[in-house]
């Protein structure tokens, strides 16, 4: 697990997040997620710099319509978002959840 994951892990694991459960690296279809609370069908994706430079974009697209056309909705974080503002990560992902 990456620092960020940690970090994010601490705020989400069992039902601390206002109630709600999420999991970790859940396998939803052909695809392993970072995140995922199976009740609000919310998916937290979190993108470190070295994806992006890997010329992940165009499949995560491709991975992301296929989970929306499933009914998911997917939230896309970096790990800079989650190491300088977790509370705006932490805000994003309540108004999601209500």
């Amino acid at each position: 697990m990456t620092p960020a994951e940690r970090t994010l892990w601490a705020k989400l694991r069992g039902y601390r997040f206002h109630g709600h459960r999420f999991h970790r690296q859940t396998s939803i279809k052909n695809y392993i997620v970072d995140f995922y609370c199976a009740e609000k069908k919310l998916i937290l994706e979190i993108d470190g710099s070295i994806h992006l430079f890997y010329g992940k974009p165009e499949s995560d697209l491709k991975r992301q319509r296929y989970l929306e056309n499933l009914g998911f909705k997917i939230i896309r974080f970096t790990n800079e978002d989650i190491k300088n503002s977790i509370e705006m990560v932490l805000l994003r992902i309540l108004a999601e959840l209500e």
